[in-house]
């Protein structure tokens, strides 16, 4: 039987709770429809969180993003409820959700929305020569979607205010 949408989310026990780290889940297909118009608003989302006792399971992600598909909602809204749906089921440490929406009658919209478990306090950052894996797109992908350097953000923001980790982020 294929797979349906569904906005039930799926959890397993984090294998390492004694730790902080970074999951990091990128969903580049979210879609969406504008509730004015009833026109389709596509985005990329960006996950990252530091889990407590759970993680969220990848399928019922992909599930659960794909059950937005026909419904009509405004781009903040639509981020803060993802956002409190993930904060209900993984009650993580620390939780950022970007939703980058594309251009639509000439405009682009980025929302962002953060939870901090309270009296959560980040690590400090790991030394800045320590080495980073990141992945790399196929050079004909990589080619189309690239952009200028000098909008390139780490992680947590070119300044790292943002970042739930102390002045320097990761190490970047």
């Amino acid at each position: 039987m294929p797979s349906q949408p569904s906005k039930n989310l799926d959890t397993f026990p984090n294998p390492r709770p004694d730790r902080d780290y970074i999951i990091e889940i990128e969903c580049p297909e979210f879609t969406c429809l504008c509730p004015k118009t009833g026109q389709p608003d596509f985005a990329t989302l960006s996950l990252e969180y530091v889990p407590d006792r759970l993680c969220v399971e990848l399928k019922s992600l992909k599930l659960y993003v794909w059950s937005y598909r026909n419904e009509g909602h405004f781009h903040e809204d639509v981020t803060n409820r993802i956002l409190n749906d993930l904060v209900a089921v993984t009650q993580p440490r620390y939780l950022r959700l970007r939703a980058k929406f594309y251009v639509r009658g000439g405009l682009y919209t980025t929302v962002e929305v953060v939870h901090r478990q309270s009296g959560w306090q980040a690590p400090p950052p790991p030394p800045t020569d320590l080495p980073r894996e990141t992945q790399e797109l196929p050079a004909k992908q990589a080619a189309a979607t690239a952009e200028p350097t000098k909008n390139a953000r780490s992680a947590y923001g070119s300044d790292h205010t943002n970042s739930p980790l102390p002045q320097g982020g990761r190490g970047e």
